[in-house]
Formats: structure tokens, sequence, C-alpha cells
């Protein structure tokens, strides 16, 4: 929870997850890790209908969540909502880019930030549901976003896609073994991660029973990868979260 005296602008969470345990449990996650109260964080649905008004200036920050779709896919394989959601969310990043205003993408934030700055997203650096060991760069050493992250950390990942080039003018982060590229910067204050900063074993396991016939694995693999999901200690990606809030909350 924040500590500021005075009322403090709330953060804003863009989800896109259809499935209402999945986008439940995302949220309390923010809410947990980034340690908000509800009034804190404003959760905006976005694949539930057209993204409403929103003026930058209301707000500390703006957090993209995860989400079921790719941005590398086809456009004639999206869905209208995909579309529309993409095109919304683009347009909102023109703001927001334009403003170097407080900007947080995890995973499905790669795939947005990164479009709209000219990155290359494919599926060439995709990586199995689990938990996987990020390193930090020398950049991500002495970013203030990575405060208190030890130079190799363990963290939860899960995505079909990844960024293969960075944009012009991001500095890198993070990386593992498997994807090149784990977490980003543009600008000042424009951040995105492709591990989850906000999953921890329940969320995941959460996550797996939702999504086991989504194509991020073979369904009869979902009990072994439940199992390993218990098994991992996963406890530094969320510090992100917390830094996160702590540089930008507002009054």
């Amino acid at each position: 929870m924040l500590t500021q005296t005075g009322p403090v602008k709330p953060f804003l969470l863009l989800a896109t997850r259809a499935e209402d345990a999945a986008a439940d449990d995302e949220y309390q996650a923010y809410l947990r890790y980034c340690r908000l109260k509800p009034e804190e964080l404003v959760r905006v649905r976005l694949e539930s209908g057209p993204m409403p008004s929103l003026e930058l200036e209301d707000f500390s920050g703006v957090i993209v969540g995860g989400s079921p779709y790719t941005s590398s896919d086809p456009v004639e394989e999206k869905s209208p909502d995909q579309l529309r959601v993409e095109a919304e969310l683009s347009e909102f990043l023109d703001r927001i880019v334009a403003a170097d205003f407080p900007f947080l993408g995890a995973c499905y934030g790669v795939g947005t930030l990164g479009v709209h700055q000219g990155a290359v997203i494919d599926r060439r650096f995709g990586e199995p549901v689990g938990a996987t060991e990020i390193k930090l760069t020398g950049d991500g050493e002495h970013d203030p976003m990575l405060q208190g992250v030890p130079h190799t950390f363990e963290a939860f990942v899960g995505h079909k896609e990844a960024c293969s080039k960075l944009p012009p003018n991001a500095v890198l982060l993070a990386s593992s073994a498997a994807c090149p590229v784990h977490m980003f910067r543009i600008k000042n204050n424009l951040y995105a991660t492709q591990f989850h900063p906000e999953l921890d074993a329940e969320g995941l396991i959460t996550r797996i029973n939702i999504y086991k016939n989504a194509g991020y694995f073979p369904p009869h693999e979902a009990d072994e990868l439940i199992e390993s999901a218990r098994r991992s200690s996963v406890k530094e990606p969320m510090r992100v979260l917390r830094n996160f809030t702590g540089l930008y909350a507002r009054q």
C-alpha cells in the first residue's frame, strides 16, 4: 500500500482477459504486489467493450496486463475484438509515448509497446509455461525499476511470441537464455517485460487451468506444469511492481 500523505492519483490497469476468473485473479495480483488499495488501481477490461475516454493527467501511471491476444498473428486470423483493442491501445500509446508517461506493459506489453515503437515481434523466442532464469544487463542493474532485484532471478513465463529485434533507442534491461529480450525501457519512463512480474505460483496454476486448451502447452501436461509451479520459488519479479508504484505515485 502506498504511504504518501494526501490523496494519490490512481494507477490504471488495462486488461484483456475475457475469462472472469483469470481477469479477477490478475487484478488481485496487481493490487497485492503493487501494494495498492482498490481505489488506487482502476481496471478497464478492454475485451468487454470500447476503451472509455481516458486522460493521462487523471492517473499516476498505466499498466497493461497479460493477454491471450498474440500481436504477431496475421491480421486475417485476429478477431474483431482483438483488432479493436490493438487499435485503441496504439492510439493511447501515441499519447503515452509522446508524454513519456509512466507505463509498464507485462508480457503483452512487449507486443503492444514493442510494435508501436518499431520492434520485431515474432515467434522465434517463445518460452514454455513455467519458471525460467532471467539475467539483468548492465543497464538493468542500474535502472530504478529494477532496484533491489538480483542480477539473476526466476520468473514465470509462458508466451508464444517475443521481441526478436528491439525498437530503435530502446535500452535492454533483462534477458534469458531462450529469450534475448525480457525487459526494455524506452525514453525514461516507458517499460515492458516479457516475464510476468505479477505472477506467483498460485496465479500461474489458475492460468494453467484456464488456458490449458489455448495452445500454450499440450493439455495433458497441465498436471505436471502445476506440480512444477508449486516447486518453484518465484519472489523477485514482484519488486518491479513495487518499484513502479513507488517511483510514480503522485498526488
